[in-house]
């Protein structure tokens, strides 16, 4: 009889447990919505409350340790007790990441900050709570996504940047045309990863005509190919690739403060996609998370600006002109086909 106690009780422990780990995971995701979506008029004073007692959160963002440690510096300066631990990755490893936590029950991270493609893929694998929250009066509608499931924190502008002692200013080019033209053979150089940026100026082109341009550009000139936004802005910085296309400005802006030889050429239309901050559907500190998702986007918007970046806040700064907006559910659902066609032309037959 003991032993038949016995192998029931082992069959029903992990089956009580389980189901008690379910009720508990579900008490906190409902826990999560709650203070995401508070609207009363003590929300803030609730928010604060909650995240002294929480003692901080985990962000886990791909901007740049020291843009990013300016933005938690002086949110924990605004609220003394409510640290942030910061964990930098690419966006594919934030997503891997975060994935692979959710999926095991190891509900680490409270806020992810990256890039939007990944935010849509974070928000399909159902990872982001959907919030209200009185500073996305002031944001723009271009950079909010999916119910307020995410946000845009703001503009990544994509231009065409040239070392300044390598390119005479004459010899930029005029027009998209003009990247095909002889004085540009061995110059041109891209990231390896700018499929949805190539979409993008595929899709303005036409796409019969767009591809075949990129394909006689490359044909004609050749394109140097590397990992990286960061090292390539850097290598045209050097001279190494004299002309880069779909940097980002607000990179190319930072180095020219600091003296280095880099411009980017007013050439429209700018490919423009949102960098994205969402709360987790289980964060472990909702409040803190909640608090510092209000202040990227209320006080983080200025200091965005003095960064170079094109803050989403209206309040701060209008939307980009001559600018082509990422779809990012499009980008999504075609990814195979333009990360192919990328790798096709420019990978494939880089020098």
């Amino acid at each position: 009889m003991l032993n038949v106690h016995a192998r029931i009780a082992a069959r029903l422990v992990p089956a009580m447990a389980a189901l008690l780990a379910g009720v508990c995971a579900a008490r906190a995701q409902s826990m999560v919505a709650d203070v995401a979506t508070y609207e009363g008029p003590d929300r803030h004073a609730r928010l604060l409350e909650g995240a002294k007692k929480e003692g901080g959160l985990t962000l886990y963002s791909s901007a740049t340790n020291e843009d990013m440690k300016e933005h938690i510096a002086a949110f924990e300066a605004k609220y003394p007790g409510v640290k942030v631990k910061f964990w930098r990755g690419d966006s594919e490893g934030i997503l891997q990441r975060a994935v692979t936590e959710t999926r095991g029950g190891r509900n680490e991270f409270d806020v992810i900050e990256t890039s939007g493609g990944t935010m849509e893929a974070g928000f399909r694998e159902n990872l982001f709570q959907a919030v209200k929250s009185p500073v996305l009066a002031d944001i723009s509608p271009k950079a909010r996504f999916d119910g307020d499931a995410w946000t845009g924190t703001r503009f990544q502008l994509h231009v065409i940047a040239y070392n300044t002692n390598a390119t005479k200013k004459e010899d930029l080019p005029k027009t998209w045309a003009d990247l095909a033209a002889p004085r540009f053979k061995g110059k041109l150089g891209i990231e390896l990863d700018d499929s949805e940026w190539f979409a993008s100026i595929v899709g303005w082109m036409g796409e019969e005509k767009g591809l075949a341009f990129w394909r006689d550009v490359v044909a004609r000139n050749g394109m140097s190919v590397r990992k990286g936004h960061t090292l390539i802005a850097n290598l045209t910085a050097s001279g190494e690739v004299p002309v880069a296309l779909g940097i980002y400005r607000y990179k190319v802006d930072q180095m020219k403060k600091k003296g280095v030889p880099i411009d980017w050429i007013d050439m429209p239309p700018y490919v423009v996609h949102p960098i994205g901050i969402a709360v987790s559907k289980k964060s472990p500190h909702p409040n803190a998370a909640m608090l510092f998702f209000d202040f990227m986007l209320d006080e983080g918007q200025k200091i965005y600006l003095g960064q170079e970046t094109h803050p989403t806040s209206l309040k701060v700064k209008a939307e980009p002109e001559s600018a082509i907006y990422m779809d990012y559910a499009k980008a999504l659902d075609a990814g195979d086909k333009w990360q192919k066609l990328f790798r096709e032309i420019f990978a494939a037959r880089a020098r």
